[in-house]
């Protein structure tokens, strides 16, 4: 009961310190992009605590311990996308938005296409976010089940509960403030465990007597892991809508490139701990029938108290953190993308901010439902992680970089992926077709209907229509 205890002292503070930041914001400009002020290290912060979730965490853990260094590939695509969100595409986005008061990558998208292009991405962005919340709602339920036992349900149910409660009063200044306490406690936990746990199972040389399957010591391939990660999981770190919405709250360019640089820098490190704890969980608690499990229980079972206890905070922290990025991604998309631009054009300030606080709570609502329903961690993010990386990731880059793309362009990109994401899904049950992995079909089938829609539509005018402008916020 201590674990929990501790567990339920720290969310209070968690709330307790958002609700008091919450204070600051006076409009939605500071609930969207904490008004556009967020220097490197908060920047650095917000970052690294949203991308060490429970996929970074619990799942990550778990494919350490069913496919050995081959797992590192899940942080470490994480980390490559951070690396090129910070020194490529996010300087040039920040610029945009900030001379066109855009929140949401839908307003980008409708400012370089039109409306029916951010139309078509909110939908599945809807869909794909819930699935990705209801991720980080599984691992908090998974660290709730080993501490006291609680039903799946009710470990999901209370993280919602968490979150909402922080992240729909302030958004992200509360978030960023809150990422923080997250971020350090996170890297006090993890720090202090993997030593103490390597040393439990005497060391990385009695580990390898201990797992001697050379394929799980192979760090590019074994199993379903490796380097195939990159195809779907680097695109969403440099396009996802609600990274993206934190690079719009940064002060200015420098901001991005260091703060976001240091995120990737922090990742590859990182990557390697969830790994070799999941390894050790596996000479330390064989057999077990859900992998997800390895990380609470090494925490509960193979550590002093103390650094169990602060483990599990640490757990806790990245769960938290990682769902509040994906509440504010859905919160803003819903208020902004649909609310304000499509339900009440003429809403004012107040209302828009009401939505936003009104959808995160119906987001978590539904993301409850989703992660009961969901079996694994992996499972629920892989969904989110493929939609978004097939769907977004060419009429993002292409509308920063191409000097006219159209959204005839833009649409058939976002049609050709899912089409094909789908049709690999179901010819070989989501393996890989030889060495193409559905994310892969997706994102050349998305690439070549862009180019293709591009040329048909040169031959038929030479004179393409520029592109809509989305309204500037006047709140």
């Amino acid at each position: 009961m201590l674990y929990l205890l501790i567990i339920v002292i720290y969310s209070a503070a968690q709330i307790a310190f958002g609700l008091w930041i919450a204070r600051r914001v006076r409009g939605s400009g500071d609930f969207f992009v904490a008004g556009r002020r967020l220097g490197p290290g908060l920047l650095f912060a917000t970052f690294l605590a949203a991308n060490i979730g429970g996929g970074s965490t619990i799942g990550a853990t778990g494919l350490g311990y069913r496919d050995g260094l081959a797992a590192w590939w899940w942080v470490g695509a994480a980390g490559i996308g951070s690396a090129i969100l910070a020194l490529w595409v996010g300087p040039s986005i920040r610029r945009v938005a900030a001379e066109h008061d855009l929140r949401t990558a839908g307003d980008f998208l409708e400012w370089r296409y039109d409306r029916r292009v951010r139309a078509t991405i909110a939908a599945l962005l809807w869909v794909g976010t819930i699935a990705i919340l209801a991720g980080q709602l599984i691992g908090i339920a998974w660290i709730l089940e080993v501490v006291i036992g609680l039903p799946k349900i009710a470990g999901c149910a209370i993280g919602a509960v968490v979150v909402t409660a922080y992240f729909g009063a302030g958004g992200l200044l509360s978030s960023a403030f809150v990422n923080v306490i997250q971020l350090t406690v996170k890297v006090i936990g993890f720090a202090i465990a993997l030593p103490i746990v390597l040393a439990a199972v005497g060391g990385v040389g009695s580990m390898h007597a201990a797992i001697p399957d050379p394929a799980m010591w192979n760090p590019w391939r074994h199993g379903a892991s490796g380097w195939i990660y990159v195809a779907m999981l680097t695109p969403n770190f440099v396009v996802s809508p609600g990274l993206l919405q934190k690079v719009y709250g940064a002060r200015d360019d420098r901001a991005v490139r260091i703060g976001v640089g240091l995120n990737a820098a922090a990742l590859f490190i990182y990557a390697l701990m969830p790994t070799l704890l999941g390894m050790a969980a596996q000479v330390l608690h064989p057999g077990l029938e859900n992998r997800e499990l390895a990380l609470p229980m090494i925490f509960m079972h193979d550590v002093p108290f103390w650094v169990g206890a602060l483990g599990l905070a640490a757990v806790f922290s990245a769960e938290v953190s990682a769902a509040d990025a994906v509440l504010f991604m859905l919160a803003t998309s819903l208020s902004q993308d649909l609310y304000k631009r499509f339900l009440n054009p003429g809403a004012t300030d107040r209302q828009v901010l009401f939505a936003a606080r009104i959808a995160s709570v119906a987001g978590g609502a539904l993301a409850i439902v989703v992660a009961f329903l969901s079996k694994t961690v992996i499972d629920a993010l892989s969904v989110f992680y493929t939609v978004i990386a097939v769907s977004l990731f060419v009429p993002i880059v292409a509308g920063l970089y191409l000097r006219r793309p159209r959204p005839l362009d833009a649409l058939a990109a976002i049609a050709g992926g899912v089409i094909a994401v789908v049709v690999a899904q179901l010819w070989n049950d989501g393996q890989p077709i030889g060495l193409f992995t559905p994310a892969m079909c997706g994102l050349a089938a998305a690439s070549i209907a862009f180019t293709v829609a591009g040329l048909a539509q040169i031959q038929g005018s030479k004179t393409p229509k520029a592109p809509s402008k989305v309204p500037k916020n006047t709140m």
